[in-house]
């Protein structure tokens, strides 16, 4: 299916996990792609494999708690493709940290990337879709920002905040065209996930989740897809729970 065609998309942090699986399945259904990572060379791999499938994506550098650098890679994919449909807000960082021991450092970065960093994209692709009258804004959160977690209470703020944050400007927005929704995966196969290094590390975990394994960024990249195309053109603010029962 071809959904995306003739659509833009920007995914952020989408130079590995689950942001490249969102970039690489947006692109496959004619979606041009803004690939934006804070690490270029991540990006263009990825943008050389969306080209190689004869898709079309421009790499783009960018540290998302930067205003300015926000501003850039929104500017960078207009000029490359006159317009943006859709971002997907997945830029994160992960570390456990107990509550006793958490610094303020940590605190601050956590919620900077996640919040502030979902915050500045947002802001900056909005005044572009209420020019159009359409858009779609999908955040990516977290089953730690519903439940709490027990990995660090800063990741868990950061997440529930991005929820908060996506079900009220979900609302605000609706009425000029533009949706906005949440995925909120739990344990997924990608570099963020932390303490599962051994075989016994991941068959503890495996045995926690009613499904009996940990997802694929291609699972909660198809997810996206369907928040982003009309099929989904009646969900306002949601946040679909991808966490195989756990």
């Amino acid at each position: 299916m071809r959904d995306f065609e003739g659509k833009v998309a920007i995914v952020t942090g989408a130079g590995r996990g689950i942001g490249r699986a969102i970039a690489l399945r947006l692109a496959s259904s004619g979606a041009k792609l803004g690939v934006a990572d804070i690490h270029l060379a991540f990006a263009e791999s990825v943008v050389k494999e969306i080209q190689d499938a004869d898709g079309q994506a421009v790499a783009v550098q960018v540290d998302v708690t930067q205003s300015e650098q926000v501003k850039n890679m929104v500017e960078e994919v207009l000029k490359a493709f006159g317009r943006i449909d859709i971002l997907v807000n997945n830029a994160g960082i992960f570390t456990a940290a107990k509550f006793p021991e958490l610094s303020e450092h940590q605190w601050d970065q956590m919620l900077n990337v996640h919040l502030k960093g979902t915050f500045l994209c947002s802001r900056a692709v909005v005044e572009h879709m209420l020019a159009r009258g359409s858009g779609c804004i999908i955040n990516i959160g977290s089953t730690s920002g519903l439940s709490g977690g027990t990995s660090g209470a800063h990741y868990a703020a950061a997440k529930g905040g991005v929820i908060a944050f996506t079900r009220s400007i979900g609302k605000e927005l609706a009425g000029h065209g533009i949706r906005v929704n949440a995925v909120a995966p739990s344990k997924i196969e990608t570099d963020m996930l932390q303490g599962v290094d051994t075989p016994e590390a991941r068959e503890q975990l495996m045995r926690k989740i009613p499904l009996g394994r940990i997802g694929r960024p291609e699972e909660i990249a198809e997810i996206v897809a369907f928040l982003a195309s009309d099929r989904a053109s009646y969900i306002i603010g949601e946040v679909i729970v991808a966490s195989g029962g756990y």
